[in-house]
C-alpha cells in the first residue's frame, strides 16, 4: 500500500506587519547615512530592508507537514506511531501550554505570532519529550492528518 505524498502542508509565514517593519529598518538606515551623500543613502535603504527581510523570511519560514507516517515539525521528524493524542488548542490554552503549564522537557515549534497551536502527546517509551507543542493556523487539520496518518500506518 503506497501512502499519499502529504497530507498536511502548512508554511509558517511572518505576518505582513514584519514587512512593513523591515522597510522601516531599511528607512532608518538611509537616515543614518543621510549625511554621507545620496548613494550611501540608497545602499542603506536597499541594504537595510533586504536584510531585515531575510531576517523576517528565515524566521517565518517554518514547515510543519504530515509526509508518509511522519510529522516534520522544522527540523524535527517524528513518526507518527510515536505520537498520542492531540489537543487543539485555542487562544487561551495554547497561550497557558507556552506559558505556566509549559513543561521543560517538550518541544516547543512556537510562534508568537499564531494564536492557536497543537499539542500531541510523545508515547514513545525511549523519547524523554513528553508532547509536541505545535504553533499552526489550522489546528484541527493538522490533528486529523496526523490521526489519518497514524491508521493508514496501522493498516
Amino acid at each position: 500500500m503506497q501512502l499519499s505524498a502529504t497530507s498536511y502542508d502548512e508554511r509558517l509565514t511572518a505576518p505582513r506587519s514584519w514587512w512593513l517593519i523591515s522597510f522601516l529598518v531599511g528607512l532608518s538606515m538611509a537616515l543614518i547615512l543621510l549625511p554621507f551623500g545620496t548613494l550611501p543613502l540608497l545602499g542603506g535603504l536597499v541594504g537595510g530592508t533586504a536584510v531585515a527581510a531575510v531576517a523576517a523570511s528565515s524566521y517565518g519560514s517554518l514547515r510543519i507537514r504530515v509526509v508518509n507516517g511522519s510529522l516534520i515539525a522544522g527540523e524535527a521528524k517524528i513518526p507518527v506511531a510515536a505520537l498520542g493524542e492531540a489537543e487543539v488548542l485555542d487562544r487561551e490554552e495554547a497561550r497557558a501550554w507556552r506559558t505556566y503549564k509549559a513543561d521543560t522537557r517538550a518541544f516547543l515549534l512556537l510562534r508568537a505570532y499564531i494564536p492557536t497551536a497543537l499539542r500531541v502527546e510523545v508515547t514513545d517509551p525511549e523519547d524523554p519529550t513528553p508532547y509536541l507543542y505545535l504553533s499552526t493556523r489550522e489546528p484541527e487539520r493538522l490533528a486529523a492528518a496526523i490521526e489519518a496518518a497514524r491508521t493508514a500506518k496501522a493498516s
